[in-house]
């Protein structure tokens, strides 16, 4: 039997192929094959792709594309501001983006007035409002058509179609039933109250529409959108885990450059007295010491990868990091299957997804393969480029992309970390800023990256992601092949 380990030392994704086997399954259609994995030990995802909490990719729009279509995005905590607020802002909009059953609408009272209700509106973003009581009873509902072209001065109690004009569910109810109900009743929205009247939430069918499109979205128990946010490990790292985690959160990283250290220990220490069993994910690690020394303070998930990633200059400045293949079957190794392990960088095409998977990680965690798309944040230049073929210089439309360890994401964070008196140049850079291409929506990269994980999986002689690895793990040698130099040039250089 292969040693694995020794096989894969000092070897990254580009060193291997992987040998085709007989295929078991007749379609490639990635809404046919199981691609269902662990972010955390306790929240899975049908699609096992994380976007990074990276300031130049992942903000609301994002994190909602990547939730939706099965992943998680992990919104970053690089606010120029020094402020926790616009983060905990990011994250209540994923959480808002769709529902099930809406357990918290947002409520107005009769007594007030039109002015009123357009300035919630505009506020929170949402169309229906609950009109309720001094004790939260059930008055009404007002809608955006409702005080369209309406003075500002004309009270709610004119406008809202009253409580006995409604169809009114007492009690909980499943959203199949919901969707009878507001079939049968032509109705598009369902208020839902207690046996006292109060107000228990509110069913609308734009949601229902939206979890019929979105069939393998990843979502919390009331049907939200879940997504992760990241906190550092000093200076504020408490208080904004303890904000994001009251906004919503589903999951905590904290992200710090040396990860196998004091500082993490004292951390994870903190935050478990403080938040308890709320999901922790912590990284990066590549060594099997690193991710057991995480493992054993009772983290959720462990972050693998140390300088491979595409915005990351840590190994050309510190000479120090794993290969990436090495670094997971370190720390799988370490870890077996007790927590899920993320593959944080090295994936510069979509093959290496493949590897990533097979070689340890439960997940993929992309940055540079999402930059420039349209769902990232920033604004979008345009640039003078010269042609090559017509020696005309042309305006290309460019994205910034840059690593959190850059000179601009460190400055842009300064008053969120414990950086005392040393001045920003002493810190050292370990990023890139770059400007890339812009192009069109994550979602249809997304699309591409899912179809050819899809064959991977057929090439494998597999029927699901998880047969994959499991047959991987059985018998590695029969699926790697290690690459010379002119092999490598064959396959990936075109």
């Amino acid at each position: 039997m292969m040693d694995l380990l020794q096989f894969v030392r000092g070897c990254t994704f580009d060193d291997f192929l992987l040998t085709p086997q007989f295929g078991v399954i007749p379609s490639r259609d990635p809404s046919v094959i199981d691609l269902t994995t662990r972010f955390t030990a306790h929240v899975s995802l049908r699609r096992p792709i994380i976007s990074a909490n990276m300031d130049t990719v992942t903000r609301a729009a994002m994190a909602t594309v990547l939730a939706e279509e099965g992943g998680i995005g992990v919104i970053d905590r690089g606010f120029r501001a020094g402020d926790i607020a616009p983060q905990v802002a990011e994250i209540s909009a994923v959480k808002r983006t769709q529902h099930g059953i809406i357990a918290d609408p947002h409520a107005i009272a009769a007594t007030d007035r039109v002015a009123d209700a357009r300035t919630l509106m505009d506020r929170t973003g949402v169309g229906t409002l609950v009109v309720v009581d001094g004790g939260r009873q059930l008055k009404g509902l007002l809608t955006e058509r409702d005080i369209r072209f309406v003075p500002g001065a004309t009270s709610i109690a004119e406008r809202m179609t009253p409580r006995d004009q409604l169809v009114v569910h007492t009690g909980p109810i499943s959203l199949a039933e919901a969707e009878q109900v507001m079939t049968r009743q032509k109705i598009k929205k369902l208020p839902l109250v207690n046996a006292d009247g109060t107000v228990l939430g509110l069913i609308t069918a734009k949601d229902l529409v939206k979890h019929r499109d979105h069939p393998f979205a990843t979502r919390d128990r009331r049907g939200r959108l879940q997504v992760a946010a990241a906190v550092g490990a000093t200076g504020d790292f408490l208080e904004r885990a303890v904000e994001v985690h009251n906004a919503g959160a589903d999951g905590i990283v904290i992200d710090i450059p040396h990860r196998h250290s004091g500082v993490m220990e004292r951390a994870i220490e903190r935050l478990r007295r403080q938040l308890g069993g709320v999901e922790l994910v912590a990284g990066n690690v590549a060594t099997a010491e690193g991710a057991k020394f995480l493992l054993d303070r009772g983290v959720d998930a462990i972050k693998v990868g140390i300088g491979p990633g595409g915005g990351c200059t840590t190994r050309l400045t510190t000479n120090f990091g794993v290969p990436q293949a090495e670094a997971l079957v370190q720390c799988r190794r370490a870890v077996g299957d007790r927590v899920p392990l993320i593959a944080d960088g090295g994936v510069k095409r979509d093959g290496s997804i493949a590897e990533a998977l097979l070689f340890g990680g439960d997940t993929v965690m992309l940055g540079s393969a999402f930059a420039g798309t349209e769902e990232t944040p920033g604004e979008t230049v345009l640039k003078p480029v010269l042609m090559p073929e017509s020696q005309k210089i042309v305006r290309v439309p460019f994205k910034v992309f840059r690593g959190m360890a850059s000179i601009g994401a460190v400055r842009d964070r300064l008053d969120l970390e414990d950086v005392g008196a040393v001045e920003l140049e002493a810190l050292g850079a370990e990023g890139l800023e770059v400007s890339v291409p812009a192009r069109g929506s994550v979602r249809t990269v997304l699309h591409d990256m899912l179809k050819h994980l899809c064959s991977a999986i057929s090439y494998g002689g597999a029927a699901s992601l998880a047969d994959l690895r499991e047959k991987f793990w059985s018998d590695p040698e029969k699926y790697l092949v290690r690459l010379s130099r002119a092999a490598r040039a064959e396959s990936f250089e075109r």
